[in-house]
């Protein structure tokens, strides 16, 4: 696994939880099964791109963030 990855899960997962969203709901939201959401957060998979999209338009963040490459605040690591 990548670094990306092994951060993404937890990104997503704190993303999911501050908006008091459950996998089920979050998955609905975004037109993808609660599966995939589930093996995101566990880091077993990665989101395709254009899920990746979905996530970043869903959250008001940046893909940039999502993949670790700027803090929230939008500054480049």
């Amino acid at each position: 696994m990548g670094y990306s990855l092994i951060m993404f899960k937890d990104i997503i997962k704190d993303l999911r939880e501050s908006q008091e969203l459950s996998q089920y709901e979050l998955a609905k939201a975004l037109q993808v099964s609660q599966s995939a959401i589930a093996k995101w957060e566990l880091g077993k998979t990665e989101p395709t791109a254009s899920a990746l999209i979905s996530i970043s338009k869903f959250f008001k963040v940046s893909t940039d963030y999502l993949l670790e490459l700027e803090d929230e605040f939008g500054n480049k690591i």
